[in-house]
């Protein structure tokens, strides 16, 4: 069987799905990581919220984009998804069974179900294997294929399916360049067949052309193969590309959530118009013409992050009840919520 089907086979729950129970559902996800201070007697002094409340949820065969600044958690809600981390508060849960609550074995299929494309695709191969022997470990460890022949053909296969020479698999790490480590990535994690990859700025230590090449390819699996993406970015060029719905986040919480052409056509948080006016127009006489908004201040610290509304320093439509209240993502038109109710008029 060759890949291709095999995935098909792998992914026939998800494609069942598609109109029914979402594949992920994150709600009120919190991962506050404690501060602590002294030599011998570690106490905490505190703890920095890295995410702080959020919720979010991915049907089967869809792409959900998560935008933000450096620092504002995006990385730290996909390490919790993949259990890299124990979340603080708050509940994950991949095809209906809760992710904290699993066990042993659970987990082990999780990891084949679940899986990650990282950013730097150099750190995140073995220098001292060879690519065969990389993309191939994952199907000996869960049991996939058990005979080395096979396995070096299902290799073969995965390299060519990421636009790569089977013969690649003789090669070392640095023996490749940028873009063809992270296609290896890309064929490692498909090897075991998942159902839902997260990639962790999977394009952003790339070069421009081949960040276009990689989101392609990305693009076409997704088509052939109808697995789900978490596509954490800061580009959100990239992400209007590849995705279906975007949330943005802002110290750790989720402010905007839409359709991406709702998204990008339609911007209504404050913090997303500005993420959206920095965004460079290809035409220099558009670019000159048009109106910039440009935020001030810095952004706080996730270790004391303001009270209400985290963004409200920075916002120009700022009210004293801003620095109060908490706000919560309410629906502005259907399929659109966001967290700001001078915008939504409450």
């Amino acid at each position: 069987m060759s890949v291709a089907e095999t995935m098909r086979d792998g992914n026939s729950l998800a494609n069942a799905d598609a109109n029914a129970e979402p594949l992920l559902r994150v709600e009120g996800l919190k991962m506050h990581f404690p501060v602590t201070e002294g030599l011998f007697m570690r106490r905490t002094v505190g703890h920095v919220k890295a995410v702080d409340g959020v919720s979010f949820s991915v049907a089967p065969g869809e792409t959900l984009g998560l935008v933000g600044e450096s620092g504002c958690g995006k990385t730290t809600v996909g390490r919790c998804i993949l259990r890299l981390e124990n979340p603080t508060a708050g509940k994950v849960s991949f095809a209906g069974r809760d992710v904290a609550g699993m066990t042993m074995g659970e987990m082990t299929e999780l990891r084949q179900d679940v899986q990650v494309i990282f950013q730097d695709p150099f750190s995140s191969l073995n220098p001292r294997m060879k690519i065969g022997t990389i993309i191939g470990e994952p199907l000996r460890v869960h049991g996939i294929i058990k005979d080395a022949t096979e396995r070096r053909e299902r290799v073969a296969e995965l390299l060519r399916l990421c636009g790569l020479n089977p013969r690649f698999a003789d090669r070392y790490p640095h023996e490749m360049s940028g873009g063809q480590r992270q296609r290896v990535g890309i064929a490692r994690a498909l090897s075991v067949n998942p159902k839902f990859i997260v990639c962790d700025e999977a394009v952003s230590a790339l070069d421009v052309s081949i960040q276009a090449q990689i989101i392609n390819l990305l693009e076409d699996l997704q088509e052939q193969f109808n697995f789900s993406y978490l596509f954490i970015a800061h580009d959100l060029s990239v992400v209007r590309h590849l995705c279906h719905r975007v949330a943005v986040m802002y110290l750790g919480k989720i402010v905007e959530l839409a359709d991406c052409d709702e998204l990008f056509d339609n911007p209504q948080h404050p913090y997303t118009q500005a993420l959206l006016s920095a965004v460079p127009v290809p035409d220099p006489t558009t670019e000159e013409t048009r109106s910039h908004q440009i935020l001030e201040g810095e952004v706080p610290s996730p270790m004391a992050p303001p009270p209400g509304c985290v963004f409200h320093p920075r916002c120009t439509r700022a009210t004293e009840a801003c620095t109060r209240d908490i706000p919560e993502l309410q629906e502005f038109t259907p399929g659109h919520t966001l967290a700001c109710p001078i915008v939504l008029g409450k």
